[in-house]
């Protein structure tokens, strides 16, 4: 259930709040007065486009707020699937700051994404736009429609189709790119051939490149490593005069001579003893260095060679000797093919085949879901229809298999209906009026809504193009919906408005340069005002605010007839 909505700089509202009850919420208002503004902030919140226009003048940010009560299990478990933590009493934030450029979506203070937010949204509540009645002219949205009826059985079925539509799509490819005429095959094969050859041949090892590289490059530069280790062997060996090895022996034994006098001299005999050791390693290496350094003509000219190679299969092929060799594998594979290349086409036509089998097997199946469940919704809307004043409609949900395949299956699903005695059945946009089509979405979010659990229903003028008694039926069942959903609903009809639990007017007022919208709620006395305002009178005169009186009553009888407790204001 939506609690409350809080909305701060957006278009002509300042800062307003406005606290939800359960049951039916109405909010009236004249117009212009910026009743689908406060539906278009909850779309805002929920992730909706926003544009800089909307900022109120002179702000450089706006906000809008949602509190939910999210203590359901579906709403649980989705915040779980998000990662996010669940507050401890069970309120759900979210929260939207907009402003030029950016804009910053949050969930109970946590920064989320605009996806997140609308990914939790369809556990909470269910928007029904003021034009989204026309979307019925679209024969698309029937089968939206009656998919989200089919609940559980048609997912897995749906995903089933899916699966097996792609399957036939990736061989049809797979017969499109593989299809060639005998030139084309010997020219394949001759540039396979050649080239697998040509890999194979190479005996290639994976790193091997690397190794070589290194010691190509001690082979370039062998002399200057060579002259340098000489001279550093000169300058630390024994051999040379003057060579620290040498001056190291002879320090070692001034050192020996007088150690046996002093404990510190013996330390110090025995640090320089290490050096000296170390001194003779050092020497050992270099000298054993220099002559494995010693590279004939004949070991460069063959490392040249074979880097060369290497470097000319990783050109054509790969970037990196493990390309060229899987690269040599894809040629391998290719001329295997093409070695029996008619058995190969006849394989994929044969996995073709059976892949349509069971693509339309499982088209066959997801119809059945939709032809059984098509029935049942088609009655029950039927039912909810004359509910809303069609007295001597028909209404069939005709599912026509067979048609072109999609991933969504072969079905042809449309909504048919005929308002008139003796008349056939017809589309929905042959027959329908603006109006008609408001009931009929009506109808379909009413038993929509008993098969989801999504708590919060709202309805932004769906009474467009009714009046007189059809009112009152939408009126009625609009009751209806709040039994078991919070339902809150901007409208201009009096029996709509009179039917309210609790009822909200939508204020605009100016004050020098500023104009403000602000809703409030309004009290038993203010509610039969504004009735007697709906019903047309410019001034509250005393048969205005009687026949709002009766309009109450009336109402309050509805609700008595479908059993309906009062939430308290």
């Amino acid at each position: 259930m939506l609690l409350s909505l809080h909305v701060k700089n957006l278009a002509l509202i300042r800062e307003t709040e406005v606290e939800f009850g359960r049951g039916l919420n109405i909010l009236t208002g004249e117009t212009g007065a910026g009743k689908s503004l406060l539906i278009g902030s909850i779309n805002l919140a929920l992730g909706g486009k926003f544009d800089r226009d909307m900022l109120r003048t002179g702000a450089d940010s706006a906000l809008v707020e949602l509190v939910f009560d999210g203590d359901s299990p579906q709403v649980r478990e989705k915040l779980a699937q998000m990662e996010l933590e669940e507050p401890e009493d069970g309120a759900v934030i979210i929260s939207r700051k907009m402003q030029t450029g950016k804009s910053v979506c949050k969930i109970n203070g946590e920064t989320v994404t605009a996806k997140q937010v609308k990914e939790l949204a369809e556990t909470l509540i269910d928007i029904h736009g003021q034009h989204e009645h026309q979307s019925l002219l679209n024969k698309r949205k029937h089968m939206e429609i009656l998919d989200s009826y089919c609940g559980g059985e048609y997912e897995s079925a749906a995903e089933a189709v899916a699966r097996e539509y792609e399957r036939c799509r990736k061989i049809r490819k797979s017969l499109e790119e593989e299809a060639m005429d005998e030139e084309t095959k010997a020219r394949e094969r001759s540039l396979s051939e050649f080239e697998y050859q040509e890999i194979r041949e190479a005996k290639l090892q994976e790193g091997e490149d690397e190794e070589l590289e290194q010691r190509y490059r001690l082979m370039v530069n062998s002399k200057r490593i060579l002259e340098s280790l000489a001279e550093s062997l000169q300058l630390t060996g024994n051999d040379s005069e003057g060579g620290a090895g040498g001056a190291l022996g002879r320090a070692l034994r001034a050192l020996r001579s007088v150690a046996s006098y002093d404990r510190k001299l013996e330390e110090m005999e025995e640090q320089l003893a290490q050096i000296d050791s170390l001194l003779a390693d050092y020497n050992r290496d270099v000298a054993e260095y220099m002559t494995d350094c010693e590279f004939d003509g004949e070991d460069f000219a063959a490392v040249e060679e074979r880097l060369n190679l290497l470097n000319h299969l990783k050109g054509k092929y790969g970037r990196t000797i493990r390309d060229v060799m899987e690269y040599g594998e894809e040629r391998k594979r290719l001329l295997e093919k093409l070695e029996d290349y008619d058995a190969y086409m006849d394989k994929l036509e044969k996995e073709l085949a059976e892949a349509e089998k069971e693509l339309k097997e499982a088209c066959k199946r997801l119809t059945k879901i939709r032809q059984k469940n098509g029935l049942t919704l088609q009655k029950q809307l039927k039912e909810a229809l004359v509910q809303l004043n069609f007295l001597t409609v028909e209404f069939e949900i005709a599912v026509r298999p067979e048609q072109d395949i999609t991933a969504r299956g072969w079905d042809d699903v449309e909504f048919l209906i005929s308002t008139n005695p003796g008349e056939s059945l017809k589309p929905l946009s042959q027959v329908a009026s603006g109006g008609e089509l408001s009931r009929v979405m009506l109808a379909i979010k009413t038993v929509l809504a008993g098969r989801d659990d999504v708590d919060t229903l709202i309805f932004d003028e769906i009474d467009a193009g009714i009046s007189g008694r059809t009112a009152w039926k939408v009126s009625g069942q609009l009751d209806v919906l709040a039994h078991s959903h919070q339902v809150i609903c901007i409208t201009h009809l009096p029996q709509i408005a009179a039917m309210a639990d609790r009822h909200f007017c939508i204020e605009k007022s100016s004050s020098g340069d500023n104009t403000i919208t602000d809703i409030r709620a309004l009290e038993e006395e203010e509610g039969l005002q504004e009735l007697a305002r709906l019903l047309g009178g410019d001034e509250l005169s005393q048969a205005a605010m009687s026949n709002a009186g009766e309009m109450r009553a009336q109402a309050k009888e509805q609700k008595d007839k479908h059993g309906r407790e009062v939430p308290s204001r």
